[in-house]
């Protein structure tokens, strides 16, 4: 069963910038209530998507480059990443088939 990576400001350009598959990213935090709701969501499309695409969380908290980077201003924010590039964005906590829909499309 594949679990969310882990990104961080450090990892983030190996893991997702560069990454050969099409990249989920939730931006999240410890203390964010919507964050928990759609957390079995993200986690289960994970298993979903293993070796179709990445999928993984970063703590805005811990990693406030990356967030800043993108202009992460709400959270929860998933981003899709393709080929480097921000392909497709959701900002809240939406159902599990909003998320899929966006990213089985960008696979």
């Amino acid at each position: 069963m594949s679990k969310p990576i882990t990104f961080t400001d450090e990892n983030f350009e190996a893991e997702v910038i560069s990454s050969d598959l099409p990249v989920l990213v939730d931006f999240w935090a410890e203390w964010c209530g919507p964050c928990k709701m759609i957390a079995p969501a993200v986690e289960e499309l994970a298993n979903e998507f293993e070796g179709k695409a990445k999928i993984g969380k970063l703590d805005v908290d811990s990693n406030q480059n990356v967030a800043a980077k993108y202009g992460i201003r709400s959270i929860p924010s998933l981003l899709i990443f393709k080929g480097g590039e921000v392909v497709e964005s959701i900002v809240g906590a939406v159902p599990k088939n909003a998320i899929q829909a966006k990213l089985e499309a960008a696979v």
